[in-house]
């Protein structure tokens, strides 16, 4: 059975492999984005432990110019490492590597970057410290502006989790970007998605291996029913009812042996206190709460100073398009660009050519204005 996308886009990201029905690239991912670690000593997060020695993986396309001003940010989605936005990167596609330079961040969790399976304690498994996506941008900045000597970018495009954290460069880092692309993300997530967030959290614990996070053999109970959980809101209702699945499984396969897959490979070999400090780092996320706003959402988002291409899915189940018609009137520079699709959340990142081209054709003009 050929993987359903977004099990390929999960797979892409872990392994940097190719995600299903795209154009072919030129070469291997992992041949032009090796692995390449910074490190914070006496990393101070929000709630206040200190990480004795945190890490932040990530990857980078194409040169730094001589004036270092041609630098975009790709920031990670959940569980994805540097190689998730190859969708957009490579000849004819919106971010050319023969005149950008691409950083690819992996957010705090993934298995690669600081994450609750690779630190020691005291730190290890459950007691690693919640993440939020403040903190991975303030990695982020200090990863650009220290290790790599930018102090500007051209822009920050994210999806998903990434646009969370598009959201909050914009907000923390007001001038810090040209310009900022959002797909299927908000600015916060709101009740509704806390409530999905914490069925899944929920699903995952439950399983008595789970040992409240000390299990000594995987929880793999837990993860299947959270991957069930998770499989539920990943597309639309049509996108089920009209059988999509279909164009990217073998000819006979069944819906049986798709939800099967997802239920039992949905991201193969994730830790499952990764996957749960990823959750809790989603549910928190909220720009208002970035000090000086007051916990007012509006009044960060009217903060913004950067033109912001913002791209939800309009039937994305995660972060609906509602949210964001909601959020798009107070940021000032905002441009509202709905993408038409039935694959849900995953419309973001390019799931089929349609999206595909719908998304690079917006975001390569959208990068291509004169800026002021």
């Amino acid at each position: 059975m050929r993987h359903s996308f977004f099990r390929s886009l999960l797979l892409a990201a872990l392994l940097g492999l190719v995600p299903a029905r795209l154009p072919a690239r030129p070469a291997p991912a992992a041949d032009r984005t090796p692995a390449r670690v910074f490190t914070l000593p006496n990393f101070r997060t929000e709630s206040g432990a200190v990480l004795p020695l945190a890490r932040v993986v990530y990857g980078t396309y194409g040169r730094l110019n001589a004036a270092r001003d041609n630098a975009v940010l790709l920031p990670s989605h959940y569980m994805a490492d540097r190689h998730g936005y190859e969708w957009l990167i490579g000849p004819g596609r919106a971010l050319d590597t023969t005149k950008l330079f691409l950083v690819a961040t992996e957010l705090f969790g993934n298995g690669h970057s600081s994450s609750p399976s690779n630190t020691p304690e005291p730190f290890h498994g459950p007691r690693f410290p919640l993440m939020t996506i403040r903190d991975n941008v303030a990695a982020g900045h200090q990863l650009l502006t220290q290790e790599l000597k930018i102090t500007h970018l051209r822009a920050i495009i994210g999806f998903s989790m990434g646009a969370q954290q598009a959201f909050q460069w914009a907000v923390s880092y007001p001038t810090f970007a040209d310009c900022l692309v959002a797909t299927s993300g908000t600015a916060k997530t709101y009740p509704h998605g806390v409530v999905r967030l914490e069925g899944q959290i929920a699903a995952l614990t439950a399983d008595a291996a789970f040992q409240n996070g000390d299990y000594t053999t995987p929880p793999t109970k837990g993860i299947e029913a959270f991957a069930t959980v998770w499989t539920g809101w990943l597309y639309s209702q049509e996108w089920w009812r009209r059988e999509l699945w279909k164009a990217d499984n073998k000819p006979g396969t069944t819906f049986e042996q798709v939800l099967h897959e997802y239920r039992t490979n949905f991201i193969p070999g994730a830790d499952a206190n990764d996957l749960l400090l990823q959750m809790r780092t989603w549910e928190h996320h909220d720009v208002g709460t970035t000090p000086g706003f007051g916990g007012d959402v509006e009044k960060a988002l009217r903060s913004i100073k950067a033109p912001m291409l913002y791209m939800p899915s309009e039937t994305d189940l995660y972060f609906p398009l509602t949210d964001a018609r909601y959020e798009a009137p107070f940021i000032a520079r905002g441009m509202l660009k709905p993408i038409p699709s039935l694959w849900g959340h995953t419309a973001g990142a390019a799931p089929n050519p349609a999206d595909a081209k719908f998304l690079n054709d917006n975001i390569g003009q959208f990068l291509g204005q004169p800026r002021r």
